[in-house]
């Protein structure tokens, strides 16, 4: 986890210079919790014209915590085999509603709660 906010933090994509508040809870979502349920997780929200994202999905894939997809913007597009992707106009009200001010975006979340916020490009390796 620490190699990929590191890689994250020193590749060009930098902390959230977007409205994205740290601590603020997730907006509405149809990913199912149990109570208690602290674990963090990553939340990427992305769009049709963010471009080549093969290093960004390898990098969070590679930090070992569950990952949520959103493509938002109503133009579909794919991620990598195995994640299940949240689209559609539920998915871009979520994107919205954290104010998210460039894709793709990259998201550290604990209980709910916004831990750590990226957006803009990656371009760093692990």
């Amino acid at each position: 986890m620490l190699s990929l906010l590191l890689a994250l933090g020193s590749s060009g994509l930098g902390p959230a210079q977007g409205l994205v508040r740290l601590g603020d809870p997730l907006p509405p979502h149809p990913w199912s919790r149990s109570e208690g349920d602290d674990e963090r997780e990553l939340v990427v929200l992305y769009s049709h014209d963010c471009g080549d994202l093969g290093e960004l999905w390898s990098a969070v894939l590679s930090a070992g915590l569950p990952v949520r997809a959103v493509n938002a913007e109503d133009v579909a597009s794919p991620a990598p085999r195995g994640l299940s992707v949240w689209h559609g106009p539920d998915a871009t009200a979520f994107a919205r509603a954290l104010k998210v001010s460039a894709y793709p975006t990259v998201l550290l979340v604990r209980g709910e709660r916004v831990l750590n916020a990226w957006e803009g490009t990656f371009s760093g390796k692990l």
